[in-house]
């Protein structure tokens, strides 16, 4: 059976992955922080050399919220930064044949709004409130590409997922971005009662959202036949949803009836940041599971794994 390693593996994409029927091909090796640090490039290159996995899927990452991001911009690149320079040329080092490397949408120009294509990436500036940890996947990526450009024998290619939801994702809206922090959010609001829920800012930004269950279907099918890929493509429904929808569609899951206000001094990020899906269109895939079965799901998990 081939052997694939998964970083992140203990994250809310690992996790999914993991949970997908068809992992069932694949020997997963997916270790802890705590069994391998990959912000230790020795240690990494040793757990490579005596494993020698067959595939790689780099899912790995220091992640947050837009609260987060803004807190902590030296953090956010550097570790991410780090840990991609290390797992790509570690890998590359071992002969890693297959490696299905995770982006992020932050990775595109603030102003494009929408029909983000692949082939846009660098053309202008990018949002202020997650700077670091684009420019961070911005770096892996292109080591990625440059990797294959030495080397074409690599089946190395890159996935750029919208925002992303789903068991196992962070609720604490501290960290958490801004479906799971809804859910924890309007979920509390029921349980004490609360009649009001404020939004930041006036909700009508837009973002594109997919369950991560699906995503684990795109990187399954992709490990599969990674030649059929092109370098880099966006992964997402190609469709997406005001703020305030996004809280409606919540409180309709949760049962809860009060009402919103909009707080409008705080942050919001990007205005729009819709993924061009016409390369995924092209290889045959799209996701399957809507938003209210998705969002249904995560709050079943929700309730049964928070305190």
């Amino acid at each position: 059976m081939a052997r694939l390693f998964v970083t992140g593996g203990q994250g809310m994409v690992g996790r999914n992955l993991r949970a997908h029927p068809g992992i069932a091909a694949w020997q997963v090796l997916a270790p802890s922080r705590a069994e391998l640090d990959l912000c230790d490039a020795r240690a990494l290159r040793g757990w490579l050399a005596r494993n020698r996995p067959d595939a790689v899927v780099h899912a790995a990452g220091v992640v947050g919220g837009i609260q987060a991001n803004m807190a902590e911009p030296l953090r956010y690149l550097a570790e991410n930064a780090r840990i991609g320079l290390n797992l790509v040329t570690a890998c590359r080092d071992a002969g890693v044949p297959v490696l299905i490397n995770l982006s992020s949408s932050c990775v595109y120009p603030r102003d494009l709004g929408r029909d983000l294509a692949e082939e846009q990436i660098l053309t202008g500036a990018l949002e202020p409130s997650n700077e670091g940890y684009a420019l961070a996947k911005i770096m892996v990526m292109r080591l990625v590409e440059y990797a294959c450009r030495e080397d074409p024998a690599l089946q190395w290619r890159t996935l750029i997922p919208c925002n992303l939801y789903g068991p196992h994702d962070k609720f604490d809206p501290r960290r958490a971005h801004l479906l799971p922090a809804v859910i924890h959010k309007i979920h509390r609001a029921r349980v004490e009662g609360h009649q009001m829920v404020e939004i930041w800012g006036d909700g009508t930004a837009r973002r594109e959202f997919m369950y991560a269950g699906d995503l684990a279907d795109a990187i399954l099918r992709a490990l599969a036949d990674p030649s059929a890929l092109p370098a880099v493509m966006n992964v997402g429904p190609g469709v997406d949803h005001s703020i305030n929808e996004y809280y409606d569609v919540v409180a309709a899951v949760v049962g809860w009836q009060g009402r919103f206000t909009h707080d409008l001094g705080k942050p919001v990020g990007m205005r729009r940041k819709l993924l061009s899906v016409a390369r995924q269109t092209a290889w045959g895939w799209a996701p399957r599971t809507g938003l209210h079965e998705g969002i249904a799901a995560t709050y079943a998990w929700y309730l049964e794994h928070q305190p």
